[in-house]
């Protein structure tokens, strides 16, 4: 089978090649991709990720050969999946706990760009127990995380500040529901009562100023690669916590609750790059860069 493998001598550090088809355990189905999409933290921007390692966290497709195990989807039935790995290949071996069946009007393109963006703004959300009413801060408003982050907080009723880099995305986010959208810290008024944090460097350092006594920061995203400085009694004194979140792990439930959004139109995927994977190298460039918009998905063609 063809698969897009980690090679450290070519563009963006990824080639196509062919690799041997995965063999699925008991408990896992055979998967034939369709669409998958990229991640930040999956690319392979430095020497330590294998040689000819298969990456790719979401992929979309159809059941190419059920589990032998008699547990999960038929072969036949479409699907929505979640991995650390195996994702950017033709075939995929997933766990029935890690994948949710697609209804038809849900497109391949929209659920490759579902699994870990959605779930890691879905359970960041969830960690910091939002209520109606909190006042919540997303940073990178406009990223891959940041546009579900800002939909899904404004559907459990809050007031939601949306950060970007770029102001000519202030119209595609308050679309999606965001109340503001700002492009500091200082423009945010009064205190947010959560900040979800996908930017990291000095912008975070100065968002703990403007969060309320006993708030709460998530912290799932370092995007702007700066060092983090911050100033422990500016957590001591205002009794804030700060905690980190990574996604990932019996994603069944979660992945259906997502699609199940996207299908009756609550919830938007924001997937206007999608190109074939022989674009990957140049898509991950753009990725790295900030150039994206929502999503980029991937193609299989």
């Amino acid at each position: 089978m063809r698969a897009l493998v980690v090679d450290h001598s070519a563009p963006g550090r990824l080639r196509l090649s062919t690799v041997a088809a995965p063999e699925p355990g008991p408990d896992e189905v055979l998967v034939r991709v369709a669409a998958t999409s990229l991640n930040y933290g999956e690319l392979p921007r430095g020497d330590d990720a294998p040689q000819d390692f298969v990456p790719g966290w979401d992929a979309a497709g159809v059941v190419e050969q059920a589990a032998t195990s008699g547990r999960g989807p038929a072969a036949g039935t479409r699907v929505v999946t979640w991995g650390w790995s195996g994702g950017w290949a033709q075939l995929r071996a997933v766990n029935t706990r890690e994948l949710a069946v697609l209804p038809d009007q849900v497109e391949f393109t929209q659920a490759a760009a579902l699994p870990v963006a959605g779930l890691t703004a879905l359970r960041a959300l969830r960690r910091a127990a939002v209520l109606p009413g909190h006042r919540v801060a997303v940073t990178g408003a406009s990223g891959g995380v940041g546009h579900f982050a800002v939909q899904l907080a404004r559907l459990a009723g809050a007031e939601v500040h949306a950060l970007v880099g770029n102001p000519s995305r202030s119209e595609w986010l308050t679309a999606l529901g965001a109340h503001h959208v700002l492009t500091g810290p200082d423009q945010l008024g009064s205190p947010v009562d959560i900040v979800l944090d996908n930017v990291g460097g000095e912008q975070l350092g100065q968002l703990i100023d403007h969060v309320r006594p006993g708030g709460i920061i998530i912290s799932i995203g370092a995007a702007s690669g700066a060092v983090t400085t911050l100033q422990p009694y500016q957590l001591v004194q205002a009794k804030i916590s700060l905690t980190g979140l990574q996604a990932g792990g019996d994603t069944g439930d979660d992945l259906a609750h997502l699609v199940a959004l996207v299908a009756d139109g609550r919830l938007t995927v924001g997937a206007d790059t999608v190109k074939s994977w022989e674009s990957a190298p140049d898509l991950a460039a753009d990725l790295v860069a900030r150039r994206i918009q929502g999503k980029a998905v991937l193609i299989l063609d």
